[in-house]
């Protein structure tokens, strides 16, 4: 199974200004992005619909990491997906050139709560990403008991579309 995300150029404009604004004491910012599914044969495809940055007060002061969200944005996350029915992904930006990669934080992180999104939307797959300034990659889990398997593909639409792909 091949898994494409698709996003608009607006969307991925105002995700990646956010995450770029300064915080008072975290050294990245932070969000989520809710997501429809749909299914193209074997293939997954992932819409990315909207998104929400971690409130400043939801961050938790921890200087051992670039951020560290509190139970609080987590909870917003899941009411959020809950509502919804939506997929939910979390979100940050590593900046630079080229195709990102998560870090050994990000990835142990990712395990500990991204699964936790099924129990309250359990017909939807969750997952994560992480951009560059040009680019991105991403996890999703397609159910709670799986491991997480690679975003195959992104795809930015717009005036001027742009693909990518991590391999």
């Amino acid at each position: 199974m091949r898994v494409r995300f698709k996003i608009t150029q607006a969307l991925l404009a105002e995700i990646r200004s956010d995450l770029q604004r300064p915080h008072a004491f975290a050294h990245e910012r932070v969000g989520f992005v809710s997501a429809g599914l749909s299914t193209m044969g074997r293939d997954l495809l992932v819409l990315a619909r909207s998104y929400r940055g971690v409130r400043d007060e939801d961050y938790l002061d921890d200087r051992s990491v670039g951020a560290m969200m509190g139970r609080e944005a987590i909870r917003r996350a899941l009411e959020w997906s809950m509502q919804n029915g939506h997929a939910i992904f979390h979100v940050h930006t590593h900046g630079g050139r080229g195709i990102p990669g998560f870090s050994s934080v990000d990835i142990r992180e990712n395990k500990k709560f991204v699964p936790d999104f099924f129990k309250v939307a359990p017909q939807c797959a969750h997952g994560a990403l992480v951009l560059s300034d040009q680019a991105a990659r991403g996890q999703i889990w397609l159910n709670r008991a799986s491991a997480s398997v690679e975003i195959n593909d992104f795809v930015a639409v717009g005036a001027a579309m742009m693909k990518w792909s991590p391999a």
